[in-house]
């Protein structure tokens, strides 16, 4: 277990840790865990965002044994799963939330498909079946408020009587507060609709990011003179409609890297009928594209979407647009 030593994995003020992690292995089935993917240490939740509360409770995780560091979450989200029909929720992806948790140094991901079977589990059954028999994991920590099984009939004391009747160590760690208030996915949800996405960054310890693919679009932009990358957000929390300075990663292909730009998040009231999307027009880019995944963080809101009476007033707002968010990225910059 040496190699796996804690002092790899210190957390640094701004919530990484020092040494960058080998590649995070994903595990879905309690059934088929291979024996070097047993004995780790893990932080337990949904990890929606990955704020500063869920980097402190994977911090106290990372020190808590000498093993290496894991993350049991699920996939649906619960909340997703027990009321599918309700608005979209969700501060990140699935595939945004792995590429978090790798960025933190977590070594396995054991993303659990919650179905009707995990939903069924009373709270000593998922102990046994899934934390001590399934991953055999030699210790967990959960936040103070966590709940688990059928009816979130267990508690966090719950889990800690379980660790001590079947061999596994449990933490609770306590919950995290910024000014004054205890930080949350809601709070977080509430910072972005309300346009703030400065707050959201210092509650989530990053900027908020949305991550997808781009998608063909109808290259309306293109033709005013602004080519954007289109991302859509299906199953997403929508941040306050309008427009953002961002920062853009290009996550593959030969465009990969890092960019600056300004992006319109709605539903293009010009062209009307749309469903949401985020278009970001990366500054000083030429390229294509389309099939690349995008990670694009919002850095500031610069103003709410509108309706302009023809495309000229459209152009000289996005080129006011720009102008603002380049001024806003390099003022950032310093």
């Amino acid at each position: 277990m040496g190699r796996h030593s804690m002092r790899c994995r210190q957390p640094l003020q701004e919530g990484k840790w020092q040494d960058t992690p080998r590649r995070m292995r994903t595990i879905r089935d309690t059934t088929y865990v291979q024996p070097q993917d047993r004995g780790a240490t893990a932080a337990i939740g949904n990890f929606d965002g990955v704020h500063v509360g869920h980097q402190a409770v994977l911090g106290i995780a990372a020190r808590a044994a000498d093993a290496p560091l894991g993350v049991l979450t699920f996939e649906p989200h619960p909340r997703e799963y027990f009321a599918p029909a309700a608005p979209p929720f969700r501060l990140m992806n699935a595939a945004a939330r792995a590429h978090r948790l790798q960025s933190l140094g977590v070594e396995l991901l054991y993303e659990m498909s919650f179905n009707d079977r995990l939903a069924s589990l009373s709270p000593e059954a998922f102990s046994k079946d899934v934390i001590h028999e399934g991953l055999g994991l030699v210790h967990v920590t959960v936040g103070a408020d966590f709940c688990f099984g059928k009816g979130r009939a267990g508690s966090a004391e719950t889990l800690q009587a379980h660790g001590k009747e079947m061999g596994f160590g449990v933490t609770i760690a306590q919950l995290v507060a910024e000014n004054g208030d205890e930080v949350s996915s809601t709070r977080i949800r509430k910072a972005l609709s309300d346009g703030k996405p400065e707050d959201a960054a210092a509650m989530l310890g990053h900027l908020h990011r949305i991550e997808g693919e781009v998608l063909r679009g109808d290259q309306r932009g293109r033709e005013l003179g602004y080519p954007t990358a289109n991302i859509s957000l299906d199953g997403l929390h929508p941040p306050r409609f309008g427009v953002y300075a961002v920062r853009v990663e290009v996550l593959d292909g030969t465009a990969a890297g890092s960019y600056e730009g300004v992006a319109s998040l709605g539903v293009r009231p010009m062209f009307g009928g749309n469903a949401p999307n985020l278009e970001a027009h990366l500054f000083d880019f030429f390229g294509d594209l389309y099939g690349m995944s995008l990670s694009i963080a919002l850095v500031a809101y610069l103003r709410p979407e509108m309706k302009f009476e023809s495309l000229e007033a459209l152009v000289a707002a996005m080129d006011d647009d720009s102008a603002k968010a380049r001024s806003v990225l390099a003022g950032a910059n310093g």
